[in-house]
């Protein structure tokens, strides 16, 4: 298909997604191409050839006269036997000014717990913090991933580029940064969507809240003897402890029937618990997800709350812990004798359980938070009498 690439063109029913990607060659700009796929992303490209292209922007990041006037810079260097980029990279704020100045301030106004990429990126990329923007390469990422392999799991290395890709993302489309977009010139690191997942096995979890119980009864007891220590010195006895020794026995608690991330759980208020209805709402602004969520309260969770509610004082935040529960946590499982759990198991443990008692997929993605359907695919096998029931119907069609 022909048209002059206008953006006027791209607003016409004309540029719109269909079932298979397809092109739209300009009539006056010899190569210059707009590609657009099925998902809905349109890409501007110059085409040399049979089988040369050269990548110039998506549309929204590009306009259509950049992009065409972009195509000619760049076809020119090819013309004079010049790599496509030559002079259109050079010059600009470095990485570092761009990411520690504008690209910092969208980010702490735009998105929650902005310091964590920030930080990453400055950790990970130091090496091209003064490198100006447009001279970053997909060559030189490719180098980076090959040497960062030997360092981090893939999934690390990802998460790496996903913020550098952020990063070039926003310089583009927010800032007008007349550059190319290296990282997504490079192909993304293969991942294992269904790892194996640990989580408790029944006896496991007998014996973690055999420790738990046992913890607590030994700090209540411990509590007592000393506040019988300080009355008889004619000192203040501190406050009387009733069911739990402290926090970790409702926050496991908790975790293991509502599938909470850490950063949830130490987020949310009493003003988020609803006892009465037995319902517990996730605010946006603590999600990672950046959506509300409303998790319903069994009847274990909604109890652990409310006794934890009358032991916990007058705190706003249920869970009033600013670092993390590491030391607890390594002494309880060592306690229980159970090795390799992390506390987000404990969330991983809550989607195993629902799955094995059947509850559809869909429905475990929804409780749990999880954005995509695809995050929830990891528990599938966990549901054998399906599997087992599917396979078996084999042996009913033979003759």
């Amino acid at each position: 298909m022909k048209r002059a690439i206008t953006d006027t063109l791209l607003r016409r029913t004309t540029c719109q997604p269909r079932p298979k990607p397809f092109e739209i060659s300009d009539t006056t700009l010899r190569g210059f191409t707009l590609r657009i796929q099925p998902s809905g992303v349109r890409t501007f490209v110059l085409r040399r050839g049979q089988s040369g292209r050269v990548t110039l922007g998506r549309v929204g990041e590009l306009t259509a006269l950049t992009a065409r006037n972009l195509a000619v810079a760049v076809l020119n260097n090819l013309n004079n036997d010049l790599p496509p980029w030559t002079g259109l990279r050079s010059g600009g704020e470095s990485i570092g000014d761009f990411a520690d100045g504008p690209y910092a301030t969208w980010r702490r106004a735009n998105r929650r717990n902005p310091e964590d990429d920030l930080k990453r990126l400055r950790n990970v990329f130091a090496r091209w913090w003064k490198l100006p923007l447009g001279q970053l390469t997909p060559e030189m990422i490719e180098r980076w991933k090959n040497a960062r392999l030997a360092e981090v799991s893939r999934a690390t290395m990802q998460r790496d580029l996903d913020c550098l890709s952020g990063l070039y993302t926003r310089a583009i489309k927010t800032f007008r940064k007349p550059i190319p977009h290296p990282v997504r010139e490079v192909e993304r690191v293969k991942l294992d969507r269904r790892p194996k997942i640990r989580y408790l096995s029944a006896a496991e979890e007998k014996r973690l809240r055999a420790a738990m119980s046992e913890r607590d009864k030994e700090r209540i007891a411990a509590r007592e003897s000393g506040n019988g220590w300080r009355l008889e010195r004619h000192r203040r006895a501190l406050p009387r402890l009733r069911l739990y020794g402290d926090h970790l026995t409702p926050a496991v608690l908790v975790s293991m029937n509502t599938g909470l991330r850490f950063s949830e759980l130490t987020g949310i208020t009493w003003a988020d618990v609803d006892l009465r209805q037995k319902m517990l709402t996730v605010p946006a602004s603590i999600t990672k997800t950046q959506q509300s969520r409303h998790v319903p309260l069994n009847s274990e969770a909604a109890s652990a709350l409310r006794n934890w509610k009358k032991q916990a004082g007058d705190s706003q935040r249920v869970f009033p812990i600013d670092t993390s529960f590491k030391t607890a946590w390594k002494a309880l499982l060592s306690r229980a004798e159970i090795s390799g759990l992390r506390w987000h198991d404990l969330r991983h443990h809550f989607a195993s359980r629902l799955v094995q008692k059947g509850v559809p997929l869909n429905t475990v993605r929804d409780l749990g938070g999880w954005q995509s359907y695809e995050m929830v695919l990891r528990y599938a096998h966990l549901a054998p009498d399906e599997r087992r029931k599917a396979v078996s119907t084999l042996m009913e069609a033979r003759p």
